[in-house]
């Protein structure tokens, strides 16, 4: 057999399958469940769909990405989905040595929620070409209980799926 028969049976496979719908399935929950909860909190303040999708793709652009229209609130939108499908790829690693993660994930999928929220907060924010002040108490908040609900819990269900045949 060569390594087209191999990579084409490696992609039929049942496990395979399962692993990459979980995959979809968590990313678009982790990306949805977050840029739902942006839009709605954000969007009482005032802020528009579009200007928090700009936001995101200044984290690439800078200031650029708000003058760029749709064009960059769909890049925001990418930019964002990217990182919801690194999150969770990341979970489901981390669950490999860490099997408490997979095993239960309504206790431990909202502390990997936090640990995610500071990573971006505390490590890819700063590195990014994003300009924004301290945020206040209550988007701190928020961003606190969006990544322990909405991220880490979704994340941990996701990394359950893909290790409950192991």
């Amino acid at each position: 057999m060569n390594d087209l028969d191999d990579e084409a049976a490696l992609a039929l496979d049942p496990s395979t399958i399962r692993v990459k719908r979980a995959m979809a399935f968590g990313t678009l929950a982790v990306g949805t469940l977050d840029a739902l909860d942006a839009i709605v909190f954000f969007g009482l303040r005032g802020a528009t769909p579009i200007g928090i999708f700009q936001s995101i793709a200044s984290g690439l652009l800078g200031r650029a990405a708000y003058q760029g229209g749709l064009a960059t609130a769909m890049l925001g939108v990418a930019v964002h989905y990217f990182i919801a499908f690194l999150i969770v790829a990341t979970a489901v690693i981390a669950a490999r040595w860490v099997p408490r993660l997979a095993d239960s994930p309504w206790a431990w999928g909202p502390v990997y929620g936090l640990i995610a929220y500071a990573v971006m907060n505390m490590v890819v924010l700063p590195m990014s070409s994003a300009s924004f002040g301290p945020p206040s108490a209550i988007v701190v908040v928020n961003g606190l209980l969006i990544h322990a609900l909405g991220v880490g819990i979704p994340s941990a269900l996701t990394a359950r799926a893909v290790w409950s045949g192991r």
